[in-house]
């Protein structure tokens, strides 16, 4: 059966790293290393110019597909489908590296950052995290980061190549008119949600303690205790605190003002006094400068929010709630507008299917607190205020409104209209990728593993 949301194998391992990670994804999907006790023969299986191929890269991807065919045999042809796609990317590395296209170290960052604290998240903290790995959190980041660099210089590489290529509706009907009757997909019910997020504001009592505790820290510091352990033992920043609070180095620009203003202002060495920035409280140390560049280290302290605070968010979010409900203000400019969920306020407030990033949400893969709230929803229905935790660890409230439910049908033109386009656009983009990938093929030079010799890579499209 053709499935209109299915992406080849080339564009998965362009774009996997980049959407929102699924609560299934195993870690090793999500680009870290093999854990404890684990151990396989690695090699270099291809070369495209000074960019290559590893054994381990190609049966990582292999075992996940043998694992998606639920003990199907998968194509005899499979491993050099996966090899082309591979090497195809290497290109993209390869040609970026000649035309000079880079990805900000602060992009970097914050993916890493995302990944990081999504793989804390589910494992259930830091040290689980590097006992189920055997390595500690500092490495298994930096053998993350550069995983993550590539995937973002192959995706802009992608987007330059064929991020302006868009279709019409003449298009996408043509496009549908070519799928046999009888291959076309059978949908489960989907729904689409959008929610409107308000985060519980910090009291000031709350900020007047965690400021207190920072300025303990800074004395203790002053008075000869070591600045990484205290920050190891008390840090509330997932990403650094293992580290002893180190951050490594940033240019200008790169963290927030406040961060960035008090850090330059120290020297080696130096203390900051208590600096306030949208993630919570900063005692900063400057350790080094290299030119433009900076590196520090610091402990941070995330005041608590209370009952009282999340009531407060909660009374404003039902005045919000009202205004829609009477028609004076539309779901999506409320949450554009109001929603501290930035993701989905800029897309109006609808939750995106991780898979496609439409907002079409299959019922059985719901977020279950979605699910158990919308199954007795009626369509056009918005809840009250909900009790809500963000990824990130926040005291907030919701609401969620019920957009539409579509029951189970066969794929047509008029209720899947957004799906159809999605995978017409996607034709025409790898059409406009096969046509840059048969242009550049010659460009590089190609060494192939013997075992692999019949897979003919770089000779034809992928």
């Amino acid at each position: 059966m053709i499935q209109f949301l299915q992406v080849s194998a080339r564009q998965v391992l362009l774009s996997a790293a980049l959407v929102a990670v699924s609560a299934t994804a195993s870690f090793a999907q999500l680009g870290i290393g093999r854990p404890v006790g684990q151990r396989i023969v690695d090699g270099i299986i291809a070369k495209v110019d000074n960019q290559i191929v590893l054994r381990s890269d190609l049966d990582a991807i292999y075992a996940q597909e043998e694992a998606r065919a639920e003990g199907k045999p998968l194509p005899p042809d499979t491993k050099c489908r996966i090899l082309q796609s591979l090497a195809l990317n290497k290109l993209l590395l390869a040609k970026a590296e000649t035309d000079s296209v880079v990805v900000e170290d602060n992009q970097v960052k914050g993916e890493l950052d995302r990944r990081m604290a999504y793989f804390v998240q589910q494992i259930g903290s830091e040290k689980k995290l590097e006992e189920y790995y055997n390595k500690p959190l500092k490495q298994l980041k930096e053998e993350l980061r550069i995983q993550v660099k590539e995937q973002l210089v192959q995706q802009k590489m992608q987007d330059q190549i064929a991020g302006k290529v868009s279709v019409t509706p003449r298009e996408v009907r043509q496009f549908f008119s070519r799928m046999p009757k009888d291959s076309l997909p059978y949908y489960s019910t989907e729904v689409e949600v959008g929610q409107i997020v308000m985060l519980a504001k910090t009291n000031s009592k709350a900020k007047q303690e965690a400021q207190a505790k920072l300025n303990e820290l800074r004395a203790r510091i002053v008075a000869g205790e070591d600045f990484a352990t205290l920050a190891k033992q008390f840090s509330q920043d997932p990403g650094s605190a293992a580290e002893g609070g180190y951050l490594g180095f940033f240019k200008r620009r790169e963290l927030v003002p406040e961060y960035e203003a008090a850090a330059l202002r120290l020297e080696p060495g130096g203390l900051s006094p208590i600096v306030e920035s949208q993630f919570g409280f900063h005692l900063i140390q400057l350790i080094e400068r290299k030119g433009d560049s900076y590196s520090t280290r610091h402990i941070l302290l995330k005041p608590e929010t209370g009952t009282a605070d999340t009531n407060e968010a909660a009374q404003q979010l039902s005045k919000l709630r009202r205004q829609i409900m009477a028609d004076s203000l539309t779901f999506a400019k409320a949450a554009k507008d109001k929603s501290d969920d930035k993701l989905t306020g800029g897309n109006g407030g609808m939750l995106q299917n991780r898979r496609d990033g439409s907002t079409y949400l299959p019922l059985d893969q719901l977020d279950p607190a979605v699910f158990f709230t919308i199954d007795t929803m009626k369509v056009g229905s918005i809840t009250p205020p909900l009790p809500y935790r963000t990824d990130d660890g926040k005291d907030a409230v919701r609401i969620l409104w019920l957009k539409s439910n579509t029951p189970p049908h066969q794929a047509n033109l008029t209720d899947d209209y957004q799906k159809i386009a999605a995978a017409a656009l996607n034709e025409k983009k790898n059409k406009a990728l096969d046509a840059w990938f048969a242009q550049n093929r010659g460009t590089v030079y190609l060494e192939v593993d013997p075992e692999y010799a019949g897979c003919q890579l770089l000779n034809a499209t992928l």
